[in-house]
Parts: structure tokens; sequence; C-alpha cells
């Protein structure tokens, strides 16, 4: 028995595979598009995904009838390198969705791939209408400038116990300090939108003539 010897490939199953693959991804695709909460552009990004699946049933459906083909097409993708790298988990969660609806179309297993991906789609629909899953966190940045009638240290330690009354944790990105003026920058966590408001009228009253501003770095372009 060759096991080099690529077995012949069916074309009404890959016409079929293909059908299928259209199908289901240009499903997953608008649903990306409607649903989806990535900051990039949803837009052009979804059209890719219907592409991306029949490629991977293309080349499943080839290189799966011989050990050859196989063993080459490991070989091609130990060699690929990419330079773009995508950094939002949303998009990979849907990069894989097709890489594994054409996968598994590619190998012929069309029951249990359209059950998994309709159990997985159903899923993610369930979760964005009822808001499941754990409490969203808002990333913020809170700018601080103090006029400093007091030492800079006990502006700093009294800004720092404010808070930590109303986050559990304040990380320090910036501290500048230019004769009688002093400059923070934190990276805060917020669950509560009532928190922002909170943190300001209770440094407006500990640490008079202070200046805040609060930006979301969820909204921040590359962020």
């Amino acid at each position: 028995m060759d096991l080099t010897a690529p077995a012949p490939l069916s074309l009404s199953s890959l016409a079929l595979n293909l059908c299928l693959g259209i199908l289901v991804s240009l499903l997953i695709a608008w649903y990306y598009a409607r649903y989806g909460r990535s900051l990039s552009n949803r837009a052009s990004f979804a059209p890719l995904l219907p592409i991306l699946t029949l490629i991977v049933i293309l080349v499943i459906s080839v290189v799966k009838s011989s050990l050859a083909l196989s063993l080459g097409l490991v070989g091609a993708l130990s060699i690929v390198r990419f330079r773009t790298a995508i950094k939002d988990p949303e998009e990979l969660i849907f990069l894989f969705l097709a890489i594994g609806l054409g996968l598994g179309l590619g190998a012929d297993q069309q029951i249990p791939t359209l059950l998994a991906v309709a159990i997985i789609v159903g899923y993610l629909f369930i979760q964005q209408k009822l808001k499941l899953g754990w409490k969203k966190s808002h990333s913020m940045y809170l700018n601080i400038e103090v006029d400093a009638e007091q030492e800079n240290e006990v502006l700093f330690a009294e800004i720092n116990r404010v808070l930590m009354e109303h986050v559990p944790e304040a990380d320090l990105r910036r501290l500048d300090s230019r004769q009688s003026n002093l400059s923070i920058t934190y990276y805060l966590s917020i669950t509560e939108q009532d928190t922002v408001i909170a943190i300001m009228d209770a440094l407006k009253t500990q640490v008079p003539g202070s200046s805040l501003s609060f930006v979301e770095q969820n909204n921040l372009l590359g962020g």
C-alpha cells in the first residue's frame, strides 16, 4: 500500500462542502458585523471570513488524501510568519470559528461541524442578548493636576488614599512635579460608572484645586 499516493478527490463532495461553507460562513460574517463589539472596521473584516473558510476547505480536502501532502503542508506552515498581530480577542474567536468550519467540512464531517457551529453561534447570541458572563470592567486613565500648596508627598498620599477607597487597585503610570504643580496619571479598572463620579467628588473635596480628567482606554485607537 502506497501511503504517499493521493486518493481520488470526490468533486461532488468538494462542491457540497464549499457550498455549505459559503452559506454558514456568510452567516458567521453577518453575525460578526451585526453584533461584534470590536473597535476595528468590522464591515471590512467580516467579508474575509467566508474566503478563509473556503480556502481551508480546499486545503484540507486536498491534503487529507495524501500523507506526503499533509507533511508538506506542515512544513509550509512552519515557515509562515505573520507580520500583523491580531490584538482583538473577538477577532481571534471568529477567525478560529471560520477555520474550524473549514477544517470540519474539509474532513467531510458535515453534521458534527454544522451542529457545533450552530451551538457556538447560538451561545454567542444568547450571551449578547442576556449580557451573560463576567461584569464588564472599564479601563480608564485618570489624569490629575494640582496646584501644590502642600508638600508633594502629602498630596500624593492623600490622592492614593482617596483612590483606594473606591477602586481595588490604582496603577501609577506617570508622575510629574514642576515647581508648584503636580501632575499624576493613574490606570484604573472600574466596573460601575457611579464610581467615576464618586472619585471626582472625593478628590475635589479632599484635594482642593485639583483638575481631573478621565479617559476610557477601551475607546482609544490601538488600545
